[in-house]
Protein backbone atom coordinates (compact mmCIF):
# COMPACT_ATOMS: atom_id res chain seq x y z
CA UNK A 1 0.00 0.00 0.00
CA UNK A 2 1.74 3.39 -0.96
CA UNK A 3 1.98 6.27 1.50
CA UNK A 4 0.12 9.54 0.59
CA UNK A 5 2.69 11.83 -1.39
CA UNK A 6 0.37 14.65 0.34
CA UNK A 7 0.14 13.40 4.16
CA UNK A 8 3.78 11.20 4.32
CA UNK A 9 5.17 14.06 5.94
CA UNK A 10 2.50 14.89 8.39
CA UNK A 11 4.44 13.22 10.98
CA UNK A 12 7.85 15.44 10.33
CA UNK A 13 4.85 18.65 9.98
CA UNK A 14 3.94 18.11 13.67
CA UNK A 15 7.36 17.84 15.16
CA UNK A 16 8.02 21.36 13.65
CA UNK A 17 5.58 22.65 15.25
CA UNK A 18 6.17 20.72 18.42
CA UNK A 19 9.23 22.30 18.16
CA UNK A 20 7.45 26.29 18.37
CA UNK A 21 8.17 26.27 14.48
CA UNK A 22 5.04 28.00 11.93
CA UNK A 23 4.45 25.90 9.12
CA UNK A 24 2.56 26.91 6.17
CA UNK A 25 0.96 24.14 4.87
CA UNK A 26 0.46 24.38 0.93
CA UNK A 27 0.47 20.19 0.39
CA UNK A 28 -3.49 19.37 0.70
CA UNK A 29 -5.84 20.66 -0.43
CA UNK A 30 -8.02 22.20 2.86
CA UNK A 31 -9.13 25.57 1.71
CA UNK A 32 -8.85 28.00 4.76
CA UNK A 33 -12.81 29.66 2.96
CA UNK A 34 -15.65 29.71 5.03
CA UNK A 35 -18.07 26.78 4.54
CA UNK A 36 -21.15 28.77 3.84
CA UNK A 37 -23.62 29.42 6.82
CA UNK A 38 -26.64 27.77 5.76
CA UNK A 39 -24.56 24.29 5.47
CA UNK A 40 -23.19 25.44 9.33
CA UNK A 41 -26.55 26.04 11.00
CA UNK A 42 -28.45 23.48 8.70
CA UNK A 43 -26.56 20.37 11.07
CA UNK A 44 -26.57 22.27 14.22
CA UNK A 45 -30.35 22.76 13.75
CA UNK A 46 -30.84 18.76 13.52
CA UNK A 47 -28.33 18.12 16.36
CA UNK A 48 -30.68 20.25 18.27
CA UNK A 49 -33.49 17.96 17.50
CA UNK A 50 -31.89 14.86 17.26
CA UNK A 51 -31.89 12.06 20.63
CA UNK A 52 -29.52 10.06 18.70
CA UNK A 53 -27.63 9.27 15.19
CA UNK A 54 -28.74 5.97 13.36
CA UNK A 55 -27.79 4.56 10.23
CA UNK A 56 -29.43 5.94 7.09
CA UNK A 57 -30.32 3.90 3.68
CA UNK A 58 -26.88 3.02 1.65
CA UNK A 59 -28.05 4.93 -1.38
CA UNK A 60 -27.93 8.46 1.15
CA UNK A 61 -30.73 10.65 2.31
CA UNK A 62 -33.35 11.15 -0.34
CA UNK A 63 -33.61 14.58 0.41
CA UNK A 64 -29.79 15.04 -0.32
CA UNK A 65 -30.07 13.18 -3.48
CA UNK A 66 -33.34 14.79 -4.88
CA UNK A 67 -31.71 17.88 -3.50
CA UNK A 68 -28.47 17.18 -5.88
CA UNK A 69 -30.39 16.83 -8.74
CA UNK A 70 -32.80 19.79 -8.60
CA UNK A 71 -31.15 22.50 -7.20
CA UNK A 72 -27.42 21.68 -8.50
CA UNK A 73 -27.13 19.43 -11.69
CA UNK A 74 -30.17 20.64 -13.46
CA UNK A 75 -29.05 23.73 -12.81
CA UNK A 76 -25.92 23.09 -14.61
CA UNK A 77 -27.41 21.20 -17.70
CA UNK A 78 -26.69 17.37 -16.17
CA UNK A 79 -29.96 15.81 -15.89
CA UNK A 80 -30.28 12.82 -13.47
CA UNK A 81 -33.08 10.59 -12.15
CA UNK A 82 -33.13 9.51 -8.15
CA UNK A 83 -32.05 6.25 -9.01
CA UNK A 84 -29.17 7.69 -10.83
CA UNK A 85 -26.93 8.85 -7.99
CA UNK A 86 -25.65 7.67 -4.73
CA UNK A 87 -24.08 9.86 -1.90
CA UNK A 88 -20.70 8.58 -1.31
CA UNK A 89 -18.32 9.00 1.81
CA UNK A 90 -16.51 11.63 -0.27
CA UNK A 91 -15.25 11.63 -3.84
CA UNK A 92 -12.66 9.47 -2.59
CA UNK A 93 -15.01 6.82 -2.20
CA UNK A 94 -16.91 7.78 -4.90
CA UNK A 95 -13.94 7.12 -7.58
CA UNK A 96 -12.47 3.73 -5.72
CA UNK A 97 -15.66 2.55 -5.85
CA UNK A 98 -15.95 3.57 -9.94
CA UNK A 99 -12.50 2.02 -10.57
CA UNK A 100 -13.57 -1.26 -9.12
CA UNK A 101 -16.79 -1.47 -10.76
CA UNK A 102 -15.18 -1.03 -13.90
CA UNK A 103 -11.82 -3.23 -14.06
CA UNK A 104 -11.18 -6.41 -12.50
CA UNK A 105 -7.75 -7.43 -10.87
CA UNK A 106 -5.04 -8.04 -13.78
CA UNK A 107 -7.16 -5.02 -16.25
CA UNK A 108 -6.26 -1.69 -16.85
CA UNK A 109 -7.42 2.01 -16.72
CA UNK A 110 -5.88 4.97 -18.73
CA UNK A 111 -5.27 8.02 -16.65
CA UNK A 112 -3.30 11.35 -17.61
CA UNK A 113 -0.25 12.08 -16.22
CA UNK A 114 0.25 13.62 -13.64
CA UNK A 115 -2.81 12.46 -12.27
CA UNK A 116 -4.48 12.56 -8.25
CA UNK A 117 -1.94 10.72 -6.75
CA UNK A 118 -4.94 8.41 -4.72
CA UNK A 119 -5.69 7.23 -8.07
CA UNK A 120 -2.41 5.01 -8.15
CA UNK A 121 -3.51 3.89 -4.06
CA UNK A 122 -6.47 2.21 -5.41
CA UNK A 123 -6.13 0.73 -8.13
CA UNK A 124 -2.62 -1.17 -5.92
CA UNK A 125 -4.67 -2.11 -3.64
CA UNK A 126 -7.53 -3.61 -6.27
CA UNK A 127 -4.94 -5.24 -8.74
CA UNK A 128 -5.63 -2.70 -11.19
CA UNK A 129 -2.93 -1.44 -13.69
CA UNK A 130 -2.55 2.24 -14.12
CA UNK A 131 -1.12 2.98 -18.03
CA UNK A 132 -0.38 6.36 -18.16
CA UNK A 133 -0.73 9.16 -21.31
CA UNK A 134 2.27 11.64 -20.60
CA UNK A 135 1.86 15.53 -21.03
CA UNK A 136 4.72 18.13 -20.07
CA UNK A 137 4.81 20.66 -17.59
CA UNK A 138 6.62 23.01 -20.16
CA UNK A 139 3.73 22.46 -22.60
CA UNK A 140 1.19 23.19 -19.82
CA UNK A 141 0.12 19.87 -19.11
CA UNK A 142 -1.42 19.98 -23.12
CA UNK A 143 -3.08 16.48 -24.03
CA UNK A 144 -1.87 14.84 -26.01
CA UNK A 145 -3.70 13.50 -29.48
CA UNK A 146 -5.87 10.89 -29.24
CA UNK A 147 -3.07 8.96 -31.21
CA UNK A 148 -1.38 8.82 -27.47
CA UNK A 149 -4.41 6.97 -26.44
CA UNK A 150 -3.88 4.39 -29.19
CA UNK A 151 -0.44 3.12 -28.45
CA UNK A 152 -1.80 2.41 -24.85
CA UNK A 153 -5.19 0.81 -25.19
CA UNK A 154 -5.24 -3.26 -25.24
CA UNK A 155 -7.85 -6.02 -24.80
CA UNK A 156 -7.78 -5.40 -21.13
CA UNK A 157 -8.36 -1.29 -21.05
CA UNK A 158 -11.81 -1.08 -19.19
CA UNK A 159 -11.66 2.51 -18.68
CA UNK A 160 -10.14 6.35 -18.90
CA UNK A 161 -10.12 8.13 -15.12
CA UNK A 162 -9.30 12.06 -15.63
CA UNK A 163 -10.05 14.87 -13.30
CA UNK A 164 -11.30 17.96 -15.28
CA UNK A 165 -10.69 20.67 -13.63
CA UNK A 166 -6.86 18.62 -13.01
CA UNK A 167 -5.70 18.03 -9.79
CA UNK A 168 -2.66 18.25 -9.69
CA UNK A 169 -1.98 19.89 -12.70
CA UNK A 170 -5.06 22.49 -12.98
CA UNK A 171 -5.55 21.81 -16.51
CA UNK A 172 -8.69 22.20 -18.27
CA UNK A 173 -10.01 20.13 -20.48
CA UNK A 174 -12.16 21.22 -23.02
CA UNK A 175 -15.21 20.64 -24.32
CA UNK A 176 -13.07 19.23 -27.76
CA UNK A 177 -10.82 17.57 -25.86
CA UNK A 178 -13.73 16.06 -24.13
CA UNK A 179 -15.92 15.22 -26.91
CA UNK A 180 -11.99 13.26 -28.77
CA UNK A 181 -12.17 10.87 -25.26
CA UNK A 182 -15.95 10.61 -25.53
CA UNK A 183 -14.99 9.10 -29.43
CA UNK A 184 -12.09 7.19 -28.22
CA UNK A 185 -14.44 5.52 -25.03
CA UNK A 186 -17.15 4.90 -27.68
CA UNK A 187 -14.40 3.15 -30.60
CA UNK A 188 -13.59 0.81 -27.96
CA UNK A 189 -16.36 0.64 -25.26
CA UNK A 190 -14.43 1.70 -22.35
CA UNK A 191 -15.90 3.89 -19.29
CA UNK A 192 -14.87 7.05 -18.99
CA UNK A 193 -14.40 7.60 -15.47
CA UNK A 194 -14.71 11.60 -14.95
CA UNK A 195 -13.91 12.78 -11.03
CA UNK A 196 -15.26 16.69 -11.43
CA UNK A 197 -15.12 17.76 -7.65
CA UNK A 198 -13.40 21.00 -9.32
CA UNK A 199 -15.86 22.43 -11.67
CA UNK A 200 -16.23 25.64 -9.69
CA UNK A 201 -12.71 26.36 -10.35
CA UNK A 202 -12.50 27.19 -13.71
CA UNK A 203 -10.66 30.40 -14.16
CA UNK A 204 -11.24 30.93 -18.29
CA UNK A 205 -14.59 32.41 -20.37
CA UNK A 206 -15.24 28.42 -21.49
CA UNK A 207 -17.91 27.07 -19.25
CA UNK A 208 -17.09 23.55 -17.77
CA UNK A 209 -17.83 20.73 -19.91
CA UNK A 210 -18.81 17.51 -18.08
CA UNK A 211 -18.35 13.99 -19.74
CA UNK A 212 -22.23 13.80 -19.06
CA UNK A 213 -23.25 15.76 -21.93
CA UNK A 214 -20.85 13.89 -24.10
CA UNK A 215 -23.44 12.63 -26.78
CA UNK A 216 -23.51 8.97 -27.42
CA UNK A 217 -22.41 8.02 -23.93
CA UNK A 218 -24.59 8.20 -21.39
CA UNK A 219 -24.04 4.35 -20.70
CA UNK A 220 -20.29 4.43 -20.18
CA UNK A 221 -20.12 7.44 -18.09
CA UNK A 222 -19.44 7.35 -14.52
CA UNK A 223 -19.52 10.59 -12.70
CA UNK A 224 -17.48 11.13 -9.30
CA UNK A 225 -18.10 14.67 -7.59
CA UNK A 226 -17.67 15.80 -3.86
CA UNK A 227 -18.91 18.73 -1.82
CA UNK A 228 -15.61 19.22 -0.20
CA UNK A 229 -14.10 22.07 -2.75
CA UNK A 230 -17.67 23.75 -3.87
CA UNK A 231 -18.48 24.52 -0.13
CA UNK A 232 -15.46 24.43 1.81
CA UNK A 233 -16.58 20.85 3.53
CA UNK A 234 -13.69 18.69 3.42
CA UNK A 235 -14.33 17.45 6.78
CA UNK A 236 -18.38 16.33 6.06
CA UNK A 237 -16.95 13.70 3.72
CA UNK A 238 -20.09 13.57 1.53
CA UNK A 239 -19.39 13.14 -2.09
CA UNK A 240 -21.35 11.38 -4.82
CA UNK A 241 -21.21 8.59 -7.95
CA UNK A 242 -23.93 9.32 -10.84
CA UNK A 243 -24.28 7.50 -14.12
CA UNK A 244 -27.22 6.49 -16.49
CA UNK A 245 -26.37 2.90 -16.46
CA UNK A 246 -27.95 0.90 -14.10
CA UNK A 247 -25.60 -1.55 -14.22
CA UNK A 248 -23.07 0.58 -12.84
CA UNK A 249 -25.20 1.62 -10.26
CA UNK A 250 -26.60 -1.73 -9.13
CA UNK A 251 -22.87 -2.46 -8.51
CA UNK A 252 -22.49 0.79 -6.40
CA UNK A 253 -25.05 -0.13 -4.44
CA UNK A 254 -23.55 -3.30 -3.28
CA UNK A 255 -20.61 -1.19 -2.42
CA UNK A 256 -22.15 0.87 -0.74
CA UNK A 257 -24.08 -1.86 1.35
CA UNK A 258 -20.70 -3.06 2.73
CA UNK A 259 -19.86 -0.11 4.26
CA UNK A 260 -23.63 0.44 5.41
CA UNK A 261 -24.16 4.40 4.93
CA UNK A 262 -22.44 7.69 4.54
CA UNK A 263 -21.89 9.87 7.52
CA UNK A 264 -25.08 11.21 8.91
CA UNK A 265 -23.84 14.98 9.91
CA UNK A 266 -21.85 15.54 6.50
CA UNK A 267 -24.95 14.42 4.57
CA UNK A 268 -26.64 17.19 7.14
CA UNK A 269 -24.31 19.52 5.93
CA UNK A 270 -24.53 18.63 2.38
CA UNK A 271 -28.02 19.23 2.38
CA UNK A 272 -28.05 22.37 4.25
CA UNK A 273 -25.08 23.57 1.37
CA UNK A 274 -27.53 23.27 -1.18
CA UNK A 275 -29.23 26.62 -0.49
CA UNK A 276 -25.91 28.71 -0.84
CA UNK A 277 -26.10 31.82 -2.54
CA UNK A 278 -24.30 32.70 -6.11
CA UNK A 279 -22.27 35.28 -4.47
CA UNK A 280 -20.57 32.89 -2.41
CA UNK A 281 -19.29 31.24 -5.42
CA UNK A 282 -18.86 34.74 -6.94
CA UNK A 283 -16.40 35.44 -3.84
CA UNK A 284 -14.90 32.16 -4.05
CA UNK A 285 -13.53 32.26 -7.30
CA UNK A 286 -12.60 35.63 -7.30
CA UNK A 287 -10.49 34.90 -4.43
CA UNK A 288 -9.02 31.96 -5.91
CA UNK A 289 -8.39 34.14 -8.81
CA UNK A 290 -5.87 35.96 -6.50
CA UNK A 291 -4.25 33.63 -4.95
CA UNK A 292 -3.35 31.80 -8.06
CA UNK A 293 -1.75 34.93 -9.99
CA UNK A 294 -0.27 35.58 -6.57
CA UNK A 295 1.45 31.80 -6.72
CA UNK A 296 2.48 31.76 -10.23
CA UNK A 297 3.71 35.98 -10.00
CA UNK A 298 6.08 34.49 -7.05
CA UNK A 299 7.08 31.05 -7.93
CA UNK A 300 8.46 32.45 -11.50
CA UNK A 301 10.51 35.34 -9.69
CA UNK A 302 12.17 32.55 -8.20
CA UNK A 303 15.38 31.90 -9.87
CA UNK A 304 15.54 28.23 -11.60
CA UNK A 305 11.86 27.72 -10.77
CA UNK A 306 8.70 27.18 -13.90
CA UNK A 307 5.23 27.04 -13.03
CA UNK A 308 2.75 26.78 -15.73
CA UNK A 309 -0.78 29.17 -15.18
CA UNK A 310 -3.77 26.57 -14.25
CA UNK A 311 -6.80 27.07 -15.69
CA UNK A 312 -8.86 25.44 -12.99
CA UNK A 313 -9.17 23.87 -9.71
CA UNK A 314 -6.27 25.61 -6.91
CA UNK A 315 -3.01 23.63 -7.57
CA UNK A 316 -0.19 24.39 -9.62
CA UNK A 317 3.08 22.20 -10.65
CA UNK A 318 6.38 23.99 -10.07
CA UNK A 319 9.49 22.59 -11.28
CA UNK A 320 12.56 23.60 -9.23
CA UNK A 321 16.27 23.37 -9.40
CA UNK A 322 16.86 20.55 -6.76
CA UNK A 323 18.56 17.24 -7.22
CA UNK A 324 15.46 15.56 -5.64
CA UNK A 325 11.74 17.28 -4.98
CA UNK A 326 11.07 14.76 -1.94
CA UNK A 327 14.12 15.52 -0.27
CA UNK A 328 14.14 19.64 -0.47
CA UNK A 329 10.25 18.71 0.98
CA UNK A 330 11.74 16.49 3.82
CA UNK A 331 14.30 18.82 4.26
CA UNK A 332 12.33 22.09 4.80
CA UNK A 333 10.41 20.45 7.38
CA UNK A 334 13.63 19.29 9.46
CA UNK A 335 16.33 21.59 8.74
CA UNK A 336 15.04 24.62 7.37
CA UNK A 337 13.60 27.77 9.36
CA UNK A 338 12.75 31.36 8.19
CA UNK A 339 12.00 33.61 10.98
CA UNK A 340 10.91 30.80 13.17
CA UNK A 341 8.48 29.48 10.29
CA UNK A 342 8.60 26.87 7.44
CA UNK A 343 6.73 25.61 4.51
CA UNK A 344 5.15 21.92 3.65
CA UNK A 345 4.46 21.31 -0.14
CA UNK A 346 4.00 18.03 -1.87
CA UNK A 347 6.30 15.96 -3.68
CA UNK A 348 4.69 15.08 -7.49
CA UNK A 349 7.02 11.98 -8.55
CA UNK A 350 3.64 9.68 -7.23
CA UNK A 351 1.73 11.41 -9.46
CA UNK A 352 3.33 10.00 -12.73
CA UNK A 353 3.62 6.60 -13.59
CA UNK A 354 6.60 7.36 -16.06
CA UNK A 355 9.74 6.62 -14.48
CA UNK A 356 11.16 9.68 -13.01
CA UNK A 357 8.95 12.17 -14.59
CA UNK A 358 8.20 14.52 -11.73
CA UNK A 359 11.19 14.15 -9.42
CA UNK A 360 11.63 17.56 -9.70
CA UNK A 361 8.24 19.09 -9.07
CA UNK A 362 6.39 19.78 -6.44
CA UNK A 363 2.17 20.48 -6.16
CA UNK A 364 1.56 23.61 -4.67
CA UNK A 365 -1.76 23.98 -3.21
CA UNK A 366 -3.23 28.14 -3.21
CA UNK A 367 -4.98 27.22 -0.61
CA UNK A 368 -3.81 30.26 1.65
CA UNK A 369 -5.12 33.82 1.73
CA UNK A 370 -2.85 35.94 -0.06
CA UNK A 371 -1.09 37.80 2.54
CA UNK A 372 -0.09 33.81 4.59
CA UNK A 373 0.61 32.63 0.71
CA UNK A 374 3.32 35.45 -0.14
CA UNK A 375 4.44 34.53 3.31
CA UNK A 376 4.84 30.93 2.39
CA UNK A 377 6.18 31.19 -1.14
CA UNK A 378 8.94 33.89 0.66
CA UNK A 379 9.48 31.47 2.58
CA UNK A 380 10.08 28.88 0.01
CA UNK A 381 12.01 31.07 -1.97
CA UNK A 382 15.03 31.25 0.49
CA UNK A 383 14.60 27.89 1.47
CA UNK A 384 15.39 26.87 -2.86
CA UNK A 385 18.78 29.18 -1.45
CA UNK A 386 19.57 27.05 0.98
CA UNK A 387 18.90 23.80 -0.01
CA UNK A 388 22.36 22.21 -0.05
CA UNK A 389 20.87 19.81 -3.17
CA UNK A 390 20.09 22.97 -4.80
CA UNK A 391 20.79 22.64 -9.02
CA UNK A 392 21.45 25.92 -9.99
Amino acid sequence: MPASAIRKFVPLADAAKASGTKVYHLNVGAPDIKSPRCALDYVADKCRTLDHISYTNSLGFAELRTGLIEKYYRKIGIDLEPSEIMVEVAGSEAFAVAMQIAADKGDEIIVIEPYYTNYNTFAVLNGITLKAIHTDIKEGFKLSSIDEFEKVVTPKTKAVLISNPCNPSGKLFSKEEMLALGEFCKKHDLFLISDEVYREFCYTDEPHFSAMNIPGLEQNVILVDSVSKRYNLCGARIGCIASHNKDVMAAALKFGQSRLCPPVLGQYAAIGALDTPQEYFDEVKAEYIARRDCAIEMLNAMPGVFAPTPLGAFYTIAELPVDDAESFCRWMLTDFRLDGATTMTTPVASFYRTPDAGKHQVRIAYVLEVPELRKALTILAEGLKAYPGRTI
